[in-house]
């Protein structure tokens, strides 16, 4: 384990060469309640505070049809988001309401920035790797992350949780994505660090 800083890995991200047009697509991956989406909003702020220019993050769980779509949401992701953003032209999506049950009238744009972050279980995946500037997978001990799940979203999710736990960890093991990530974090750790500002390498 390694504490490491939000603001370092920002700057070697922005060394680093787009391989969507002019942007650097980055995948925070992992199982559900390791703590992928505050990674990566702690991370797109640093990378913001750097390049000066506004970070998009798309968190793939405003693009899923409902709790089936856990996985085969991808094709929409593609052509509304990664398709635009490799022409340097914007990409736009509508978001999901889990209460409504459907898919919002506002749409959301994604700048052609430097920087775009992918955020959600399977953004790392083998597909989408030869465009990603780098892949993070956190990770967090079951348990932990069950609790953080119910905790945010409240007991009722139990049933459709438990089958979308099985379902991740069967895309993990076939796509062996941990062992592909340029980075693992552990999102579980009780290492003293200051959380705003640095993580946990795992």
């Amino acid at each position: 384990m390694k504490v490491e800083a939000y603001a370092e890995l920002a700057d070697v991200i922005l060394s680093l060469p787009p391989k969507l047009g002019r942007t650097r697509l980055v995948a925070v991956d992992g199982p559900s309640g390791a703590g992928k989406t505050v990674f990566a909003e702690r991370l797109a702020r640093a990378v913001t505070t750097i390049d000066g220019e506004e970070t998009p993050v798309v968190h793939t769980d405003d693009l899923l049809d409902g709790w089936s779509d856990q996985l085969t949401f991808w094709p929409r992701l593609g052509t509304a988001v990664l398709a635009p953003l490799s022409k340097g032209e914007p990409g736009r999506y509508r978001r999901y309401d889990w209460l409504a049950g459907d898919f919002g009238d506002s749409w959301v744009t994604v700048s052609p920035s430097p920087v775009v972050l992918l955020d959600g279980v399977s953004t790392a995946r083998a597909e989408v790797r030869p465009k990603l500037t780098l892949s993070v997978f956190v990770t967090a001990p079951p348990a932990l992350r069950l609790q953080r799940a119910l905790d945010r979203d409240g007991s009722a999710i139990r049933p459709y949780l438990d089958k979308w736990r099985t379902g991740e960890d069967r895309h993990f093991a076939a796509d062996r994505t941990a062992e592909h990530a340029d980075l693992v974090v552990d999102g579980g750790s009780d290492l003293p660090h200051d959380e705003e500002t640095h993580y946990i390498r795992h």
